[in-house]
């Protein structure tokens, strides 16, 4: 077996002098690297690749991540944070694959950037991993070389991979390049043409038709604008999820398990045909977790492979798990491949050979699916989950195999397909919201494991054994001072310290108090807030009418308004005509609001609107004030005592509303058109105020007053109020519909409940 060359002294010493190129530093690996450089090796510089991000700059990125605490010690002992980087941290603003110039007194080019994610779109994929190291080791040569193009020093060029680029074979892999004929020229033209190719089938009348019918089934009544949003928003999924499958597919068709490390494969290839002069190493990691001791225990950033399946299942939601139970999960602390990194800097390999060295632990210390699994239980039965979604009783895995499992999936996803049509049928209340909250839950945990199960299948049931020999010896030849910070020996690894009192806990306990944090903010959400003074006219509160601020519906109020001027027999007679139109109105509702509305108006024709307007002030105000809800009232008040313009927007004809003209500044009703003699035509004066046009009716009145709608406020209990509650900075869900809360949820929105039926004496809300 040929072995890596030996470190020949101390790493602080081998890499004193010499100045490191870094890319990837803003990432897990890559921020501790950055991290262990300064602090252990003091005589070593960087310069650091950054893309700007939005309007913050490379070097504010930069300054931003040494501020973090990791980097504490080592910048008080620099003077600062802007003296670090005087000193010892060149940052180059730049990206994969528009890489700018690179320094010429490089020594080391270490590549730890790449696409992480094991499903990234495929022309992302090879944007990143394929085309971007192309980019970087061309730049490379180029600082290497004079003004003819000849090579006048040869650099070290690092490459961080992963040691899934064995694809989807079975048993020994070795520190190697692995043997394939595929051809990463011809694969990257293919996978950047699959994005205009997909693209443009995303824009193909049959497709567009499918999404616009999807958008429509849910945002119809909010109007054609909504739905047109939601239309494009579903081609640009569908277009990603085309290019995931795409990518899935093309790397399953050639023998790797995804585009990610299909990617990554042919970048190893990348490098071993461009850097054929330089002195060029790859290492490549297996699933890297929480750092075991360095900087301390359980440092990590983000969730990593293992963490979801840890804490689904500390809170109940993993019944079972379809991974093989002696399948070895092959885990490495972040400290222990940021030191072999290091290591690997610090040799020098022989030019135009290729070394390889895998971080890895299934080779000498195995820990299994099975091992994990009772590490993870033990855990949770001495630390139970108590907050958050509550304390649930641990399951107990038997390990059945992937198919039982998709069996049960494939039911529940049928359960709740069931479960959404019915609710689509069942009054408003809050049972109904809680049962489409249950559902909601289980449809996020069916979609959270098929997800989970189709990204990371093959893993659960993987055969891999990474080889790690070279890697050993690497450690084995440190300097015996050395040892203590910058070893990596995987056999010193003892799992139950590091799964029970290290990583879990490190997973764990920032998730348990967020949630905490959650519920003590769940009293109060961020949009229903404490009003604060506002110049008068500078900001506005829009309140729906029905369901919003007192429990009625158009029918009921159109009965309230018409009945009385009938005869007891016309009477009967309408009540009757109304039921039996009941199905229609419903129907014609769930389609398009306006459109019931004006179905309602219609039976307005024939009735005298001055007659109906002193019946309302004489006889029907107080009856409609009894259906206010106390708190509405209250809201209603604090705004207009905080400065603010109140507005009332409602479906209802106009005379209905005049028992609300001292709570409100501004009503928007439904006017309805008359005869010569007064008598009501059964048509309005203009289109009903409903779904977009509040939303336009909100942006003019805003743009006329001078009115500052990012700081007002909106108010509305029905999913064809979206638009109008989009336009407001501060939009609350009151006693909602499904769409309405489930689209609250996703955005954040506070939901309330305002029960209306109030027990306040007539004179208090007058």
């Amino acid at each position: 077996m040929h072995l890596p060359p030996p470190l020949e002294g101390r790493i602080a010493d081998l890499l004193g002098g010499k100045k490191i190129v870094m890319t990837g530093v803003t990432g897990f690996i890559g921020e501790q690297l950055l991290w262990k450089v300064l602090g252990e090796c003091p005589g070593t510089t960087t310069a650091v690749l950054v893309r700007p991000k939005g309007s913050v700059t490379a070097h504010q990125r930069v300054a931003g991540l040494l501020g973090k605490k990791i980097f504490k010690p080592i910048v008080e002992a620099a003077g600062g944070v802007e003296a670090l980087m005087a000193a010892r941290v060149e940052v180059i603003e730049g990206d994969l694959p528009n890489v700018p110039d690179l320094p010429r007194d490089l020594d080391v080019l270490l590549h730890c950037a790449g696409d992480v994610s094991f499903d990234p779109p495929i022309d992302q994929a090879f944007m990143t991993n394929v085309i971007g190291t192309k980019a970087l080791l061309t730049k490379l040569r180029e600082a290497c070389s004079d003004e003819d193009g000849t090579l006048v020093k040869i650099p070290h060029y690092v490459h961080v991979s992963t040691a899934y680029t064995a694809g989807r074979r079975r048993g020994a892999i070795p520190e190697a390049a692995h043997v394939h004929d595929v051809d990463y020229e011809a694969e990257t033209v293919a996978a950047l043409a699959m994005k205009d190719h997909i693209e443009a089938r995303s824009r193909d009348a049959g497709q567009l038709t499918v999404l616009r019918r999807q958008a429509e089934e849910l945002h119809a009544k909010a109007g054609y604008l909504t739905t047109s949003e939601d239309t494009e928003r579903r081609r640009q999924e569908w277009v990603k999820n085309e290019l995931i499958a795409a990518g899935t597919e093309r790397a399953r068709s050639l023998g790797w398990t995804d585009v990610y490390t299909f990617a990554k494969a042919l970048g190893e290839r990348v490098v071993a045909d461009l850097g054929r002069d330089f002195r060029v190493s790859i290492h490549r990691p297996a699933i890297v977790e929480s750092s075991l001791r360095y900087p301390y225990p359980g440092w990590i950033e983000g969730f990593k492979m293992a963490d979801p399946i840890i804490l689904a299942y500390g809170r109940g939601q993993l019944p079972e798990f379809p991974a093989s139970p002696d399948a070895v999960i092959d885990i490495i602390p972040c400290d222990y491949i940021v030191n072999a990194i290091l290591a690997v800097c610090a040799t020098t390999p022989e030019v135009g050979r290729v070394e390889y060295y895998h971080g890895s632990s299934g080779a000498r210390n195995p820990l299994t699916f099975r091992g994990i699994y009772e590490h993870v239980r033990r855990y949770f039965a001495e630390h139970p989950y108590t907050t958050g979604q509550g304390s649930t009783p641990l399951a107990t895995w038997t390990f059945p195999g992937p198919e039982p499992i998709e069996k049960l999936m494939w039911v529940g996803n049928l359960g709740i397909k069931a479960g959404n049509k019915l609710l689509s049928f069942a009054p408003r209340s809050k049972t109904t919201r809680r049962w489409a909250q249950q559902l909601d839950k289980g449809a996020k945990q069916l979609e959270f494991l098929t997800k989970y199960f189709t990204l990371y299948g093959e893993y659960l049931q993987s055969e891999l054994h990474f080889v790690d020999d070279r890697a050993l010896a690497l450690h084995t030849s440190l300097h015996p001072d050395d040892k203590e910070i910058f070893g990596f020996d995987s056999a010193a690894i003892d799992w139950r310290h590091y799964m029970e009192e290290v990583h879990i806990p490190a997973i764990t306990n920032p998730v348990r108090r967020l949630e905490a944090a959650r519920k003590r903010r769940q009293a109060r959400a961020a949009t229903f807030k404490d009003l604060k003074p506002a110049e008068p006219g500078t900001v506005l509160a829009a309140f729906d009418l029905d369901g919003t601020v007192m429990a009625t519906n158009v029918v009921e109020t159109y009965l309230w308004a018409r009945l009385p001027e009938l005869s007891p027999a016309r009477r009967a007679a309408e009540v009757a005509r109304v039921a039996a139109q009941l199905p229609l109105y419903l129907g014609a509702e769930r389609r398009d609001r306006g459109r019931f509305l004006r179905s309602i108006y219609r039976r307005y024709a024939g009735a005298d609107l001055a007659a109906l307007e002193e019946y309302v002030d004489e006889t029907l105000a107080p009856q409609i004030l009894d259906r206010m809800s106390p708190d509405a009232i209250r809201r209603i008040r604090e705004h207009r005592d905080a400065g603010h313009t109140t507005i009332l927007m409602t479906g209802v004809i106009r005379p209905l509303t005049r028992p609300f003209e001292g709570l409100f500044d501004t009503i928007v009703a439904a006017d309805l058109a008359t005869d010569a003699s007064g008598r009501c035509t059964g048509f309005l004066s203009g289109p009903p105020m409903v779904g977009e046009s509040r939303a336009a009716w909100l942006h003019h009145y805003a743009t006329l007053h001078g009115i500052d709608l990012g700081q007002s406020y909106g108010y509305a209990d029905s999913h064809v109020d979206l638009p109008m509650l989009n336009t407001v900075g501060n939009p609350v869900a009151v006693s909602p519909d499904i769409g309405l809360m489930r689209a609250a949820r996703a955005k954040g929105w506070s939901i309330i409940e305002w029960p209306a039926m109030s027990p306040l004496p007539r004179w208090r809300m007058s």
